[in-house]
């Protein structure tokens, strides 16, 4: 029988099981997959903890790629043997076999392997809604990355950079500082330092950064702000160190009519044709070389604690994929 990665309840890594599940036959609408690679991401943390909450028992992770075993009823356009991807507004990927929506699933085409697709169904396409719709970014732009040497991080500078846009990004360690440079950041900050939106101000000659893409969350969220240009766009959009909390709108009045979001992956690829053009785009733009995917932690399925106590001690740069 396969096996996944359960929670019977919510807590620390170890919470996390090893068990046998038996994903039955694909019903009206799904595909059973046989999975090969599965996506890290720090959304994966936040089920596990309950910050997200879920039903339990339940499953972790959100993205993963392989190939078709079986299609259900009312399933057209995939068959066994197509090389398939997906990311959920729900979990369960942590396993070896799963059933999958098919209107959810999206083929992998030539040139793009299934690890790389693995990482990309979220990450990647986290960084196309960040760059191409949240804020279209063009030539001439200055934006401020917070995680640039991690999974969304690296791919978002390079990707921005091929667009012509200057990249400053905030990292953790000297480590990391020199992986977010040779992504292409121009400027690279650590983001311990006290004064951090000064040494912005300063790089940007007193302006500031016309967009701030931020999924740190609590810890960074007034810094930030102070960070933009009167105008500029902040963009909230992960909670590494927790969420933000509540704040008055005069704060964004008093640094200059400040604009804020707090976006979601899955309100942007809601609609089919919205996930297939997503998906096309960033297929295409790493084909194109726009960006090179780092994969640098590879670990089990069955460790799966041991990747998550890294994620959350900072151990992990670039993407990282579970191996069932």
């Amino acid at each position: 029988m396969p096996n996944a990665i359960r929670l019977h309840s919510t807590g620390g890594p170890d919470v996390m099981r090893f068990e046998s599940v038996d994903p039955g036959k694909p019903r009206a609408g799904q595909v059973l997959i046989k999975q090969t690679a599965i996506g890290l991401n720090y959304i994966d943390v936040y089920d596990r903890t309950g910050l997200y909450p879920m039903p339990m028992p339940g499953g972790v992770g959100r993205e993963a790629a392989g190939f078709v075993l079986a299609v259900g009823p009312k399933v057209r356009g995939f068959k066994p043997g197509d090389r398939v991807a997906y990311v959920l507004n729900g979990t369960g990927a942590y396993c070896e076999v799963r059933n999958v929506p098919a209107d959810r699933l999206v083929k992998l085409p030539k040139g793009v392997s299934n690890e790389q697709a693995a990482v990309l169904m979220l990450k990647g396409l986290t960084a196309h809604y960040l760059i191409r719709r949240t804020h279209r970014v063009k030539q001439g732009d200055t934006i401020l990355v917070y995680a640039a040497a991690g999974g969304v991080g690296l791919i978002l500078t390079q990707w921005a950079r091929s667009l012509g846009a200057r990249v400053i990004g905030v990292v953790g360690s000297n480590a990391k500082a020199a992986l977010a440079k040779k992504a292409g950041c121009q400027h690279v900050l650590l983001q311990d330092r006290k004064d951090l939106a000064a040494a912005v101000k300063k790089l940007t000659k007193g302006v500031g950064v016309d967009v701030v893409y931020d999924s740190i969350g609590k810890d960074t969220f007034l810094t930030s702000l102070d960070c933009l240009r009167p105008r500029g766009l902040m963009v909230t959009y992960g909670n590494a160190s927790g969420p933000v909390p509540s704040m008055s709108v005069m704060e964004l009045t008093k640094r200059g009519s400040l604009f804020l979001t707090r976006p979601s992956l899955f309100a942007y690829i809601a609609a089919r044709k919205d996930l297939d053009a997503a998906a096309r785009e960033t297929f295409a733009a790493l084909k194109a070389k726009r960006f090179k995917l780092q994969i640098n932690q590879r670990y089990a399925l069955a460790d799966a604690a041991k990747a998550h106590r890294d994620l959350e001690a900072r151990k992990t740069t670039g993407a990282t994929v579970l191996l069932p």
